[in-house]
């Protein structure tokens, strides 16, 4: 039994991945500096591709959870574009709770009020120097998963250089009791010419608003400075005008739009997901929903490697994919800003944009880049880019399909964590595909619904890598690339 794996942060991302861990049979240990759970959510919108995420490991348990009835994606010209695309209504502490639940489930123990705060790494694995409630000590790990948040310990333990923009705008947002009856669930339109100012009503807890505001100009009092009501209530006045009655708040924070992007994800043994390698202006849970997809692309291909599937190489492709996309969403918020202020520039370009997006493949393109549906990894083997298809390096879709045992889905046959090949042909692609039998759920489909080809291999992560015939070289490359050299004693 190998060396466990160490993540330090038990949010969203760090919970994510040890679920994939734990499905893969993996040794976790959680680490997590606070002590309880929050209370509170940072975000209610819950985005399209970590829907269908949950869906393919079934976490799909969006119970009364309906969309938001309007949604401009940050981008004039957008407003209601694509409502089916819309974030559903699914406070983080929800998302929280089915992850933890699902790791309690898998066996793996999340330490509360346990905080990394050293690292040594050698070429064997790591060891972390934790400080928990009955003192410090120290815990070996065969790889260390910085998931601890954008001041993260783990990034700047290792040297991970986290260039970017200071913040250059004052944000504030909680949860707070509104006594105006008529501000509780909005205010009208939240875009005001020193600012942004919103209100709408808790999905938690009825009783309260989550109000937001953010001051363009205005100069972030420091984070060691306590942030109160009278503060939060003097801000939104400033911008909106308006002067909100309120008579308590459980909780309130500032946030800024300093924007950062790790140099590179890996150092070794260690690397780095969710905010830890990336952060930006908070724009409706892209850093959750981005952090998620991180820990499944990495969680799969560290339980490869840990079960001696596949060789050091296929964890370098984690950073090679996930990195560009970091980028992108780190540019993505700071677009949206630059759409709103300074107001004499940001009128006609929101004008121009506006324009733009009357044009369907724009209107395609900025919603699937802000949803993520829109990624698309680059198969290439041997050198050569496999051949094109409409499913290729992209999340495969939730088709229907009849086999053997009735009909089912793909995000069915994903929810083992397995690899999937779907043969709707011959067999000669699962005559290719049988020395990976071992890690490879292999299915025989009468029909796939929108699907014509003979072979469908889709990685653990649910990202297509090969389609087509299953009678060239492509399937045999895309095999050894993703799921590693085949069991001892059988040919390729």
């Amino acid at each position: 039994m190998p060396d466990p794996v160490i993540v330090a942060g038990a949010g969203p991302t760090g919970l994510m991945l040890a679920t994939e861990l734990g499905l893969a049979g993996v040794p976790v240990v959680l680490l997590e500096r606070r002590a309880t759970v929050p209370t509170w959510s940072q975000t209610f919108g819950f985005h399209l591709s970590s829907q269908q995420m949950f869906r393919q490991r079934g976490l799909d348990k969006f119970d009364g959870a309906g969309r938001f009835p309007s949604f401009d994606w940050g981008f004039p010209g957008l407003t209601n574009a694509e409502p089916e695309k819309f974030p559903i209504v699914f406070p983080q502490r929800r998302v929280e709770k089915l992850l933890a639940d699902r790791v309690a489930e898998l066996g793996v123990l999340t330490r509360r009020g346990h905080e990394v705060v050293g690292v040594e790494a050698d070429a064997e694995g790591v060891t972390v120097t934790v400080n928990g409630p009955d003192g410090e000590y120290s815990v070996r790990g065969s790889y260390l998963v910085g998931c601890d948040g954008g001041r993260s310990v783990v990034r700047k333990a290792v040297g991970i250089g986290f260039p970017g923009t200071e913040a250059t705008l004052s944000g504030r947002t909680g949860d707070v009791e509104i006594l105006n009856e008529e501000y509780r669930n909005g205010i009208g339109s939240p875009f005001f010419p020193t600012g942004l100012a919103a209100t709408v009503q808790n999905p938690d807890d009825p009783s309260l608003s989550r109000a937001t505001v953010v001051e363009f100009t205005a100069e972030r009092p420091p984070d060691e400075v306590p942030i109160t009501v009278e503060e939060f209530v003097a801000a939104f006045e400033r911008v909106s005008g308006i002067t909100l009655k309120v008579a308590n708040s459980p909780w309130l924070t500032r946030f800024g739009d300093a924007t950062r992007l790790a140099e590179r994800y890996r150092e070794g043994r260690v690397f780095l997901a969710g905010d830890s390698a990336h952060i930006h202006f908070a724009s409706a849970g892209q850093g959750l929903n981005t952090g998620i997809q991180d820990a499944v692309n990495l969680g799969w291909k560290l339980a490869s490697v840990l079960r001696g599937w596949a060789g050091d190489e296929l964890l370098d492709t984690y950073q090679q994919e996930r990195l560009p996309i970091g980028r992108e969403v780190t540019v993505y918020p700071q677009v949206q800003m630059s759409l709103l202020h300074p107001a004499d520039k940001a009128g006609p370009l929101r004008e121009f944009i506006a324009a733009l997006t009357q044009f369907e493949e724009v209107r395609r393109y900025l919603i699937d880049r802000a949803t993520g549906t829109g990624i698309r990894y680059p198969m290439v083997y041997d050198g050569d880019p496999a051949p094109e298809h409409p499913l290729l390096g992209l999340r495969v879709p939730d088709l229907p399909l009849v086999t053997e045992d009735g009909p089912t889905s793909l995000a069915v046959l994903l929810q083992s964590g397995h690899g999937l090949l779907v043969l709707t042909g011959d067999g000669t692609a699962a005559e290719v595909a049988a020395p990976w039998r071992d890690r490879l759920t292999l299915v025989r489909a009468t029909s796939i619904e929108g699907f014509e080809d003979g072979a469908l291999l889709v990685r653990p992560d649910g990202y297509v890598a090969y389609a087509g015939s299953g009678a060239d070289d492509v399937l045999p490359a895309a095999l050894l690339t993703w799921f590693g050299q085949p069991a001892a004693g059988r040919a390729v």
